[in-house]
């Protein structure tokens, strides 16, 4: 009986350890600019967010402790409209490690101002998929399955696409909400078209160089830099492509916000032929930054 009954818990414990959580994720929540306010309450907020983010089972594949995402997420808060309701914005950033160095690559840095949502002191964070009960846990989790397809990317050509059709369901099951950021004729810049963009086959360019960009060339680097080098020029091009079939995407504009920095630091060296071609495709891609391209020149 005693041999049975520990098969069983061994069994239980395999069953579970093979389902490990995946974010990594530093939570913060700031709210210097509401006056009056019990502050324990803000430090309860901002405690329950990182168990949501960091205990949270997202998917079903083991991440190891190495592989676990890095992201920062601070919900800075700049009202508050009644006694449970706040007005807000999120800072959200997701890092990729580069192989076999201590270098953390940014693929998004976003700010969402369109944060509104309810708490109450003590209401547990709660977030049921396909259904949508708070909207403060829709928003988290929205973003959650958008760093989790873009982290895909950047392993596999397309890898991504589970986690932005999860999103996208977010998305979808918050169209009946009154809050805001959810719904495509709002402004052509919110949730809605995000997971719209990296589901759309005009896009798929800007998926497929983020795949480039990183494992062909940011994690060929340390072996090879001038190969690692020439593949982040040639993922460039998709950049370009998808910029001359749809300008000025959504997309478009959040990855090169997010790369626009290290695509100057990459090629401060290597030929002067690349240098100049990656000047020009980042001209045409990011016109409004252009000047600061011409640094790799110099």
């Amino acid at each position: 009986m005693k041999t049975r009954f520990f098969l069983f818990i061994g069994i239980l414990l395999i069953s579970f350890s093979s389902f490990g959580q995946e974010i990594n994720g530093s939570v913060q929540v700031s709210a210097r600019q509401i006056e009056g306010t019990d502050r324990e309450a803000f430090k309860e907020l901002q405690q329950a967010l990182y168990e949501f983010v960091n205990n949270t089972i997202w998917t079903n594949y083991n991440y190891k402790l190495e592989e676990r995402i890095e992201c920062t997420i601070l919900l800075t808060l700049s009202e508050r409209i009644s006694s449970d309701q706040y007005r807000g914005k999120l800072n959200l950033v997701l890092r990729r490690p580069v192989y076999k160095t201590n270098y953390n690559s940014t693929m998004f840095n976003y700010v969402d101002t369109d944060v509104e949502f309810t708490y109450s002191l003590g209401e547990p964070l709660l977030y049921a998929e396909n259904s949508f009960t708070n909207n403060l846990t829709s928003l988290v989790a929205y973003y959650i399955y958008v760093f989790l397809g873009i982290d895909a990317d950047s392993y596999s050509n397309l890898g991504g696409t589970p986690y932005f059709e999860k999103a996208q369901g977010v998305v979808q099951d918050a169209q009946n909400t009154s809050e805001p950021g959810w719904k495509a004729f709002e402004n052509m810049k919110n949730r809605y078209w995000l997971t719209e963009n990296l589901l759309n086959p005009q896009y798929r360019p800007i998926r497929q160089s983020i795949y480039e960009y990183h494992r062909k060339g940011l994690d060929l680097m340390y072996d090879n830099v001038e190969s690692g080098r020439n593949n982040i020029a040639e993922s460039l091009k998709d950049l370009q492509k998808a910029n001359r079939t749809k300008p000025g995407s959504f997309l478009l504009k959040l990855y090169v916000d997010s790369k626009r920095d290290e695509i100057i630091k990459v090629f401060g060296e290597g030929s002067p032929n690349i240098k100049t071609e990656v000047v020009n495709i980042m001209k045409e891609v990011d016109p409004a930054n252009g000047d600061k391209y011409s640094a790799i020149l110099k």
